[in-house]
């Protein structure tokens, strides 16, 4: 497609001078930057392709970069980085050294604060308008968020502080029905009620236009008006949740028309308080595979655009791990799977449709997740959460209060634990390792193979206090048999060892044989069980002139200090993550740049680094 319009909009008051025939141009040329970049990049497409007249309204409406534009999770920015200079660039997103595929105020100043995970932008949002007003400022702050990360507790806490406070920030509801999974709860079952019965919320939308623009007493007679409809809507439809906590509302509005959705905007900022505006949109909007299937162009690798994406069912450790926890739930009905919005993600699909009655997507709130696991514990069920390393991170007081004080036999199945790939910074499960094992009582397993997650599972049943079993995105490279010690020792005779855990196994062994054949004799020592750490290790690492640890994750607190720290070894260094967070970048690369890879581990033993 030929663009006219999108390479020369820049920034946001350039798009005031289009005329809505042409907005219209735009957005379809919008549509087809964003499903040709992201089939070659990867990314979040489905909810990009839903957002575009909603980004496109709020531009138009706000005084950017003045005022502040916050898109909770971030994951559905593309529109607004198209929008805010970043066109030329757009065909290194998510690619290393290129633009992120989240919000970053390092990359734009219409990048109001960092994103990635859920529920944050009513706090951020609220507070950065507080600030400009104790500045004496007073700019509009708007919040976009998805009725997926209302579920989370942050979000609900912020509705129940901002609700009471005066000023123009806008929380705009983008009402698609999904987040990841398919929404679940009582939030979804109330916007779902909201969008049924519209009529009440379409009367009062339009007749507060008319009363808005007509002049001497269309303001009077709209106060009196307000003050019948609250009875009035009181008596029809109980409440509304929004206006319980104190907010206007507005809605539900077409997602999808500009016009409609910029005088919902207007309305909104008039109430001098804060106000929800309900837009109802299509996730995968203009793209027929996406519309049909949402939740499968949620988060996409580089696909065909003509074919649409390949769906082939290759075995990953997300999907060992749901079967394995299937097997064993076949003969225990003690077993229960419980997942945050990530029934897909994290390889849960099939026990949810075995075992419906034992399996619980709570939404985006991994604390109650946390907390709910420990009252089924504590009820005797056998409660297994999984959970990506970098969302559980939310968890960590519900751990320590809610699962280990008590002891209870909780398990966590943490995916994509250590490096990631392109979601950058905020993605990374570099952190799980050093937080887990600070907690008294944890257990911590970090398996390299399928074998090795299989049996791991298996033996957790046994666990009568947490057990925590990280395991990393994507497939096995070795595939190490379970052995169920604390850990393996692979021995060639060397006085020099490689110290690692999880998927850098590896690399560790691979260079090994490299090493060997060049006739330098090293050892590896594989840790199948990372924390707590054993004597019997420490009396392993103390037979050797030297030891090496690689580690994929954060230094400061891991595993590899806990172990000098203990053994008091030393003649030892650290390889791991220093104080810094991982940017986007390929897992190869990445690893390479942190000397985790095969070769960097040779160069490094044989003194070539």
């Amino acid at each position: 497609m030929e663009y006219k319009f999108l390479g020369q909009i820049n920034r946001p008051e350039e798009l005031k001078k289009l005329n809505y025939v042409e907005i219209s141009q735009l957005c379809s040329e919008i549509r087809d930057m964003l499903i040709s970049t992201v089939s070659k990049t990867g990314g979040h497409l489905a909810s990009n392709l839903g957002v575009v007249e909603l980004t496109i309204a709020l531009h138009r409406f706000l005084d950017l970069p003045s005022d502040s534009l916050i898109f909770d999770v971030g994951h559905q920015c593309y529109t607004h980085k198209l929008l805010t200079g970043r066109y030329e660039k757009f065909s290194t997103l998510r690619q290393e050294n290129g633009i992120s595929g989240f919000l970053r105020p390092d990359e734009s100043e219409y990048d109001k604060f960092v994103t990635g995970h859920a529920s944050n932008s009513l706090a951020a949002a609220y507070g950065i308008y507080k600030a400009s007003v104790l500045k004496g400022e007073n700019r509009t702050s708007v919040a976009v968020i998805g009725d997926g990360a209302l579920t989370g507790g942050l979000a609900l806490e912020a509705l129940n502080n901002i609700g009471t406070e005066d000023g123009n920030l806008i929380v705009v509801l983008n009402d698609n029905k999904m987040s990841i999974s398919t929404n679940v709860g009582s939030m979804s079952e109330h916007l779902k009620k909201i969008r049924l019965s519209p009529g009440y919320y379409k009367l009062k939308y339009r007749v507060e236009i008319i009363l808005r623009k007509t002049p001497v007493i269309g303001k009077a007679l709209f106060n009196f008006l307000s003050g019948i409809k609250r009875v009035f809507a009181r008596q029809v439809f109980k409440n509304n949740m929004f206006e319980s906590f104190g907010f206007k509302y507005i809605g539900p509005v077409d997602g999808h028309d500009v016009e409609q959705l910029e005088t919902a905007f207007v309305i909104a900022k008039a109430q001098k308080k804060p106000c929800v505006v309900h837009t109802v949109t299509v996730k995968g909007k203009g793209y027929s595979f996406a519309e049909r299937e949402p939740d499968s162009y949620h988060g996409v690798s580089s696909f065909d655009t003509v074919d649409g994406i390949s769906v082939v069912n290759t075995e990953n450790f997300s999907s060992v791990c749901g079967k394995a926890l299937c097997d064993l739930a076949e003969t225990d009905n003690r077993i229960c799977a419980i997942t945050a919005a990530m029934t897909t993600g994290t390889g849960m699909e099939e026990f949810s449709n075995i075992f419906p009655k034992r399996f619980f997507d709570v939404g985006i709130a991994e604390e109650y997740a946390t907390t709910f696991a420990a009252g089924l514990s504590a009820g005797g069920m056998r409660p297994y959460f999984a959970v990506y390393s970098t969302f559980l991170q939310r968890s960590y007081d519900e751990i320590i209060h809610d699962c280990a004080i008590a002891q209870l036999p909780v398990c966590f199945l943490i995916d994509r634990a250590g490096i990631v790939g392109d979601d950058g910074e905020t993605h990374q499960g570099v952190f799980d390792a050093a937080y887990l094992s600070t907690v008294p009582g944890m257990t911590v397993y970090s398996p390299a193979s399928y074998a090795e997650l299989i049996g791991l599972i298996k033996k957790s049943v046994l666990f009568t206090t947490p057990v925590a079993i990280r395991y990393p995105r994507g497939k096995e490279d070795v595939a190490f048999n379970f052995n169920d010690s604390d850990y393996t020792v692979f021995s060639n005779g060397g006085r020099i060892a490689i110290l690692t855990y999880g998927i850098i196994s590896s690399n560790a062994v691979k260079a090994q044989k490299k090493l060997n054949d060049i006739g330098m004799k090293v050892d590896v020592i594989k840790l199948n069980k990372i924390y707590p750490v054993s004597n019997e290790l420490i009396n392993e690492v103390k037979n050797y002139h030297k030891v090496y640890f690689f580690e994929e994750g954060i230094e400061r607190g891991g595993i590899s200090e806990h172990i000098v720290a203990k053994s008091k070894i030393s003649n030892f260094e650290i390889f791991a993550i220093k104080d810094t967070f991982v940017p986007s970048a390929t897992i190869d690369s990445a690893r390479q740049k942190l000397y985790l890879d095969t070769d960097s581990i040779c160069k490094i033993l044989a003194g070539e680094n």
